[in-house]
C-alpha cells in the first residue's frame, strides 16, 4: 500500500513539474518582442534617388525628370545576347497593346556598358524598338550613381577577348510623382505583365 501510494505521488509530482516548466517556456515566448514588419513605404523607399546623366540625344536627364507622368526603367547594354533584346521587345509589345492609354509613358534604357555604347550606338540599337524607348548614357561614375540609386548590380564577365555584363534584369515601374511603384520581372508573364502597367497608368490619371 505504502509503495503504491508512494508511486501516485511521484506522478502527480511529475504532472506538476511538467506543467510549471510548460508554462514558464509560454511566457517566455509571450513576453518575447515580436519583430516589427518593415512598413511599405520604407522598403518602396530604398529605390531611387539623386542622379544625373545624359539620353542619347545628349539631353540631361536627373531623377527630377521622373516626376509628372509614370515611368519604365531597365538597366542593360547593346551586346547583351538575350535579356535586353527580349526585355526591349517585350515592352515595345506592351505599349502596342496599351496604345493610347500608355501615350503619357516614359521609357529608360540606362545602358551599364558605358565603355562601349555611345549615344550612337544606343540609337542605332534602340531603332528597332518601340521610338518611345529612350537610351541614357553617362560616364562609369554616372552610370554608377543611377545604378546605385535603383539598386541595380552589373558587373563585367570576361568572354574571350570582350566581356559581356551580368547585370539586374528588371523593369523598373516609377509611378507620376517619380516614386518606385514595383517591377515587372524578366519573363514575366505578359498578362501579369500588362495588368501591372495599366494600374500605374490608371493611378497617374486619378492622382
Amino acid at each position: 500500500m505504502n509503495i503504491l501510494r508512494t508511486i501516485r505521488l511521484a506522478a502527480w509530482f511529475l504532472v506538476i513539474v511538467v506543467a510549471v516548466f510548460t508554462g514558464a517556456i509560454w511566457a517566455t515566448r509571450a513576453l518575447k518582442p515580436v519583430p516589427e514588419a518593415v512598413p511599405i513605404s520604407s522598403a518602396l523607399s530604398q529605390f531611387g534617388g539623386a542622379f544625373s546623366i545624359a539620353d542619347m540625344n545628349g539631353k540631361r536627364i536627373t531623377e527630377r525628370d521622373l516626376a509628372g507622368r509614370p515611368a519604365l526603367m531597365f538597366f542593360g547594354f547593346t551586346s547583351c545576347p538575350d535579356v535586353c533584346p527580349t526585355t526591349l521587345t517585350d515592352i515595345s509589345g506592351w505599349l502596342d497593346t496599351l496604345g493610347d492609354e500608355a501615350k503619357d509613358l516614359a521609357v529608360y534604357f540606362v545602358t551599364v556598358d558605358p565603355e562601349r555604347d555611345t549615344p550612337e550606338q544606343l540609337r542605332d540599337y534602340l531603332a528597332a524598338f518601340d521610338g518611345r524607348i529612350v537610351g541614357l548614357v553617362g560616364t562609369p561614375a554616372e552610370t554608377a550613381r543611377i545604378a546605385d540609386a535603383w539598386r541595380v548590380v552589373y558587373k563585367k564577365v570576361p568572354q574571350g577577348d570582350s566581356y559581356v555584363i551580368d547585370h539586374t534584369a528588371t523593369v523598373f515601374m516609377i509611378d507620376k510623382s517619380g516614386q518606385f511603384a514595383g517591377t515587372i520581372d524578366f519573363h514575366e508573364q505578359r498578362e501579369t505583365a500588362l495588368a501591372k502597367l495599366s494600374r500605374l497608368l490608371r493611378s497617374a490619371q486619378n492622382s
